[in-house]
């Protein structure tokens, strides 16, 4: 009996190993066959990383092939989270090389999280840092340093308003971007062409299947896919003429502190444009910034001198200020007067310094006597536009105004540009509930009072008058090229509007411009001896808040126009002695006037054939 228990007992014993056996091979056999995948990927997690390549962003070129904004190779440190979060002690580590808050840190990976891909905590490092990491490799696992290509801005400030910058992608950007391929940490261009055509430049990203040792360190590349380079764009700019204008502004503006009573001279803009097409020279906005401070990873010291200027060297004062135009507004005061028949070009009207209506006189008290158009618009003589804008009205000055543009954006292809404001009924009544009055018309007819414009603006206002009435879409960009040269897309001219004006007023008026830049105009000391004839206007622009304005505006040649010019010199004084000398640099560099053969300009006739 006592056996045959046994037996039984050992059959129990034995059927139950039988089925734990079935079990573990069953249990076996599901995870090789059925969640075989998916162990197999876990696995894989934990050795084998994406390692992304970022594309290189396309070149800026001028019109004549130089490259003013290009890459460079430069070093990146990511993180790899390996098997978990990344360890407290590594973060610690990293922030002392880095010199880089820990909170920061953590910042990124956090945004980050759930990501098997590096994660990028800091660009441009120098080689001491790439050294200290790899001197500490064992210390730091999972710390990665890349090689990334870094957006160099070659001449540093030259040009930085029209290119605008790069930087980091934020929290908002990413999420208004995720629709279109933008992921964290990528590097997107933040103001100028570097927004504006950021999606053409930036490329498509490659990146390379590695696998990873327990450090992070890449042990083996198991596949690549190369990066697609970004379009390459040529610019309408001419770098010669764009250097020149900088540096005749820069001189301009240490004079006016150091040599004048006009200290308070820290700003100005220079434009130049070919007025038969639209197409941008050079544009100048100072103070400026350095737009690499921003590639390789501004500073808080860096910002807050920019952030904390008075003058705004963020601003890009040539689409975004607005000033009162001064005595440049004359042009279409005359252009009003003359196209309606309130004067006719003989008709002298006497200067005695002051209005007879309204005491409103000349600069200084001058008094010119008997003067008609011509000679009032060569000398910028007050008293005779207070009386066309007496016998104008201010609904027909606003209907001139807006004529030639003013009121309204140009449409350049940037972000930020101002409409200004055109003098009117309407926008006094709506500010501040009051009628409009005769004195507040006589100052619209000099430029003063409530009209302002920018200066880009003013530009086309003289190259309208310079060309024949026709105003054109300024724009910067006349090519954007495939990585392999092919052109993907050309900007042709394209005429926004046009002054509806008789030959014969804008041949007068021409003719007045004419005479101020001859022997007795207000800018004849600068330009009366210039080998190219000139025609312009200066102006001078009261300002509240310090120093009047300086303006001039110009084109050249006078009888075949091919480049017109703004500058603008805030609390400079006098145009004629502040902005002319400036705009004087800037037609020399354009006619290769005295030009040393290195910086001899090929402008506005050629265009680059990359």
């Amino acid at each position: 009996m006592l056996l045959k228990r046994s037996t039984y007992r050992l059959d129990i014993l034995g059927m139950i190993v039988v089925l734990v056996f079935i079990a573990l091979i069953s249990r076996l056999g599901y995870l090789q066959v059925a969640q075989g995948k998916f162990y197999e990927d876990l696995a894989d997690g934990n050795r084998i990383r994406l390692i992304p390549i970022m594309a290189p962003r396309g070149i800026f070129y001028d019109r004549n092939g130089v490259a003013l904004v290009s890459n460079r190779p430069g070093f990146a440190v990511s993180l790899l989270p390996i098997t978990g979060p990344v360890p407290d002690e590594v973060i610690h580590k990293l922030s002392e090389i880095l010199n880089m808050s820990v909170v920061d840190i953590q910042n990124k990976l956090k945004q980050n999280s759930g990501n098997f891909e590096p994660i990028r905590i800091k660009t441009d490092i120098g080689p001491d840092i790439v050294t200290k990491i790899e001197e500490r490799r064992s210390e730091l696992p999972g710390v990665v340093i890349e090689i990334q290509p870094i957006r160099n801005y070659i001449n540093n400030e030259l040009g930085a308003h029209i290119f605008g910058y790069v930087s980091e992608i934020n929290d908002v950007e990413l999420e208004q971007g995720k629709a279109n391929g933008y992921k964290s940490a990528d590097i997107i261009g933040k103001f100028g062409l570097e927004k504006v055509y950021d999606r053409d430049l930036r490329g498509i990203d490659g990146g390379g299947q590695v696998e990873v040792d327990v450090t992070g360190r890449p042990v083996q590349v198991l596949g690549k896919k190369e990066p697609v380079p970004g379009s390459n764009m040529v610019l309408t700019i001419d770098y010669r003429i764009q250097k020149a204008a900088e540096a005749a502004i820069d001189e301009q503006l240490i004079y006016l502190q150091t040599k004048t009573e006009f200290t308070k001279a820290k700003a100005a803009v220079a434009i130049a444009m070919n007025p038969k097409n639209g197409e941008i020279l050079a544009m100048v906005s100072r103070p400026a910034f350095n737009p690499n401070l921003f590639s390789r990873g501004i500073s808080l010291k860096e910002w807050k001198e920019i952030n904390e200027n008075p003058n705004h060297p963020m601003d890009n004062k040539a689409i975004s200020g607005e000033y009162p135009p001064g005595s440049t507004f004359k042009i279409i005061t005359g252009a009003a007067a003359l196209e309606l028949g309130k004067v006719t070009p003989e008709e002298k009207i006497l200067d005695t310094g002051k209005h007879w209506i309204i005491p409103k006189g000349n600069a200084m008290g001058e008094a010119l006597g008997w003067i008609d158009f011509k000679q009032a618009l060569a000398k910028s003589d007050n008293v005779y536009f207070y009386e066309m804008g007496n016998r104008l009205g201010i609904d027909n000055l606003e209907k001139y105004a807006r004529m030639f543009g003013l009121g309204a954006v140009t449409g350049i292809n940037l972000p930020g540009e101002s409409d200004g404001l055109v003098a009117n009924r309407r926008y006094k009544e709506k500010v501040y509930g009051e009628d409009w009055y005769l004195s507040e018309t006589f100052d619209a007819a000099i430029g003063q009072g409530f009209q302002l414009a920018t200066p880009l603006q003013m530009l086309q206002i003289i190259s309208q008058v310079a060309n024949g009435g026709h105003r054109f879409k300024p724009h910067l960009v006349s090519k954007i090229l495939a990585p392999d040269g092919n052109v993907v897309k050309t900007f042709e001219p394209e005429e926004v509007g046009q002054v509806q004006l008789s030959e014969r007023t804008l041949s007068l008026i021409r003719q007045s411009l004419r005479e101020v830049a001859a022997e007795g105009g207000t800018a004849s000391d600068a330009f009366g001896d210039f080998p190219v004839p000139i025609a312009g206007k200066t102006g001078t622009a009261e300002n509240s808040h310090g120093d009047d304005h300086g303006w001039f505006v110009a084109y050249a040649p006078y009888d075949d126009p091919r480049i017109a010019v703004v500058v603008i010199v805030e609390q400079g004084g006098f145009g004629a002695s502040s902005a002319v000398p400036i705009a004087k640099k800037i037609m020399e560099a354009a006619f290769n006037i005295n030009q040393t053969a290195t910086e001899a300009p090929k402008i506005y006739r050629t265009r680059v054939a990359l």
